[in-house]
């Protein structure tokens, strides 16, 4: 028997791969580049292949009309102005997402702040409620705040895992200090893991590397903002890494088919 999560899985997801942009960056820094129309963005990712875009419930509400990718909800937020930056808040519900029709849902964890245990109170919490209504929940998963030295592969397998055992469906996190610790993580986690976009990547190539070794390292997928949204070409970008990450191409010959360029992979 098909469950209500597994069809909503299935509609953020292609061939069980995960290209998800998540714009949710206007409440934490504001319209930053590539944001000052959210509709716009999600027209453009939308026909470059994502899978599905992550926002906020505001953005959702706005929009015209129904766009042809998934949406996950946003659970939780700060703002950069505020006195906790790493402090998450719940800002709307499991029943929210419900009403307004999206796909999933999605909650945001820094591990090792000083809030950690009430957001990993919450974490817990919203896990039951899309149990319970079967929605499917991704975790974003951070090892960040005072008590964090650094990104090394066992801490970012640990925060992984936390997000796995408190619930989530999926898990994205980032990429430890050692790339090569991604495998790791990947393989130390009972749910399927997405790797987390980063900063800002002013390297088209290096953008589609990240992709392609995440899933050669065994990720569902990846969840890139910045690297999609604030690129000169977002749907460009988009199709690029749809070739990577559903079709499996390495990353200079996705370059080549979709920007006309021939590049030499580094990886």
């Amino acid at each position: 028997m098909v469950t209500g999560k597994a069809l909503r899985l299935a509609r953020i997801t292609r061939q069980g791969k995960m290209l998800c942009v998540p714009i949710d960056h206007g409440v934490t820094n504001g319209p930053i580049p590539g944001l000052e129309s959210p509709l716009r963005t999600i027209q453009a990712v939308s026909r470059g292949g994502a899978s599905a875009v992550l926002a906020h419930k505001g953005v959702f509400k706005s929009l015209p009309e129904a766009p042809s990718t998934g949406l996950i909800l946003h659970l939780n937020a700060n703002t950069a102005l505020g006195p906790a930056p790493n402090r998450k808040v719940l800002v709307t519900s499991v029943e929210e997402a419900i009403r307004l029709g999206v796909d999933a849902v999605s909650i945001h964890i820094n591990v090792g702040s000083d809030e950690e245990p009430e957001m990993l109170q919450n974490l817990g919490a919203v896990a039951d409620e899309c149990d319970e209504w079967g929605i499917p929940l991704i975790a974003m998963m951070y090892p960040r705040g005072p008590r964090i030295k650094s990104a090394d592969t066992q801490t970012v397998a640990h925060v992984a895992r936390a997000g796995a055992e408190l619930g989530a469906d999926i898990v994205k996190t980032v990429l430890p200090d050692d790339p090569e610790g991604f495998r790791v993580v990947v393989e130390k986690c009972p749910v399927p893991v997405v790797l987390a976009g980063g900063v800002k990547v002013d390297d088209d190539l290096k953008v589609l590397e990240m992709a392609q070794n995440a899933v050669s390292a065994g990720a569902m997928g990846i969840t890139f903002g910045r690297n999609i949204f604030a690129h000169r070409d977002p749907e460009r970008i988009t199709r690029a890494l749809a070739l990577v990450v559903y079709q499996g191409l390495d990353a200079a010959s996705a370059f080549e088919q979709v920007f006309g360029v021939v590049q030499k992979s580094r990886s």
